[in-house]
């Protein structure tokens, strides 16, 4: 049985923060780490000099690029999420059960995780099917979970907490992210042949993680304020009240000049995070080094330094205000785009990583605690708003994610992609200029 606390009180605010601990793991080792080092061993086959001569996957009849391939199952889940999400948050608002749904797709996501133990080349279908509902259950939950900030926080705690959850997040999946390193790694040491079952082990992991941490997240959060009792009309609520925020948008210039600005950057930001393992894995040049050992030091690298990004981006922000401070992050984000472009070594990668990692945590946190400032004082359907504020995300990585893909199967290279994602960042920079700065 939950507790019931007030606004604004501290123990309610650590609980919610705490969800991105449970939850970040997913993020770290499914999107960002393990999996994409397990998926490149799965499907890229190399010569003795460790060239690669063959990177192509047999599915449903038809070959891809293995990157491509991957691309496009992430692309079709944020795809399903921005369809089903405006549906569900309808629905949770107006019954008044957000909790219920978020343990869902928590549940659902964690399940999933577990599932890609058993991922094989024999049976495709099955690990991509985990990875496709892993995906949607960890980007639908945030949809409720996003949405409880302005309900448990005051404007003027908001920037703090979102900065702290992410914080959490970031420091969680590292002391997981680092066992399983010391796991794959040192195999021996537990008594594995290979680094192949603890490899798959860390996927179990993570699915035990999430659930098991955001017990504490459910004790404290409330369940919602019931409106009314689940009917036929009520499916279609969710469609009806985003028609009604975009008709409102339309008279709230500053909200939807942001919201537009939002959206193009987003789409670079997420999409970076997503292939930024698989362009390490296919266009460095690792030498003797272990590209395994390489790679998730530059992840735990990006993660660490982007817990000190959170936290000055929230300070930046309250000295020269949200808007100023986003400007000042997409400008670092093109930078960092023409140098990847030209880096080979993984010395240079690390110090991309690095640079990444700053802004990284600042960009989401600020992004997401800048939306919530800026919604009508008097809005009550808080989960519809977040909503619509993760479909605009949801459909920039679509858009980002196909980009990608295409661009590598036609040029064999994610380097051009890194290039082509450049214009994303100037046109949200130019949109971004464009939302009026008064209070």
């Amino acid at each position: 049985m939950s507790k019931l606390l007030p606004k604004g009180h501290k123990k309610l605010l650590n609980a919610w923060a705490f969800y991105d601990w449970a939850n970040s793991v997913y993020n770290l080792t499914i999107s960002s780490a393990v999996f994409p080092i397990f998926w490149g061993a799965l499907t890229i086959v190399r010569n003795d000099q460790g060239d690669i001569v063959n990177d192509t996957v047999h599915f449903l009849g038809y070959d891809f690029n293995n990157d491509s391939l991957i691309s496009y199952v992430t692309a079709l889940a944020f795809l399903t999420v921005s369809i089903i999400s405006p549906l569900l948050s309808g629905i949770a608002d107006y019954v008044g059960n957000k909790k219920n749904f978020l343990k869902f797709f928590c549940y659902l996501g964690a399940i999933s995780c577990i599932g890609l133990y058993w991922f094989n080349l024999e049976h495709l279908w099955f690990g991509l099917l985990c990875y496709f509902l892993a995906l949607i259950g960890f980007w639908a939950s945030l949809v409720f979970y996003n949405s409880y900030l302005p309900d448990i926080a005051f404007p003027e705690q908001q920037d703090a907490i979102s900065a702290k959850g992410y914080s959490l997040g970031y420091i969680g999946s590292v002391i997981l992210l680092i066992i399983n390193l010391v796991m794959i790694l040192k195999y021996d040491w537990f008594g594995f042949e290979s680094e192949g079952v603890p490899t798959r082990l860390s996927f179990i992991m993570v699915g035990v993680w999430w659930i098991a941490f955001s017990q504490y997240t459910y004790y404290y959060l409330p369940k919602g304020n019931k409106k009314d009792v689940l009917t036929k009309a009520v499916v279609f609520n969710g469609f009806k009240e985003l028609k009604m925020i975009w008709k409102a948008l339309q008279n709230d210039i500053k909200l939807r000049r942001y919201l537009s600005a939002f959206f193009v950057y987003s789409m670079a930001v997420q999409t970076i995070m997503l292939i930024a393992t698989y362009f390490g894995i296919e266009e460095l040049d690792w030498g003797e080094q272990n590209p395994t050992t390489g790679l998730i030091i530059s992840i735990l690298l990006i993660q660490l330094v982007a817990v000190l990004g959170a936290y000055l981006t929230s300070k930046a922000s309250s000295k020269f205000g949200n808007i100023q401070t986003l400007i000042v992050i997409n400008f670092i984000w093109i930078g960092i785009c023409v140098y990847a472009y030209t880096i080979t070594t993984p010395s240079e990668f690390y110090v991309t990583a690095a640079i990444v990692g700053l802004v990284m945590g600042g960009i989401q946190a600020l992004s997401r605690s800048t939306y919530s400032k800026l919604l009508p004082e008097d809005a009550i359907d808080t989960a519809s708003y977040f909503s619509f504020y993760d479909v605009s995300e949801k459909i920039g990585i679509v858009i980002g994610m196909f980009s990608y893909g295409i661009i590598a199967q036609v040029t064999g290279s994610v380097r051009y992609s890194i290039l082509f994602l450049i214009l994303f960042f100037v046109v949200g920079l130019v949109l971004l200029f464009r939302v009026p700065r008064t209070e």
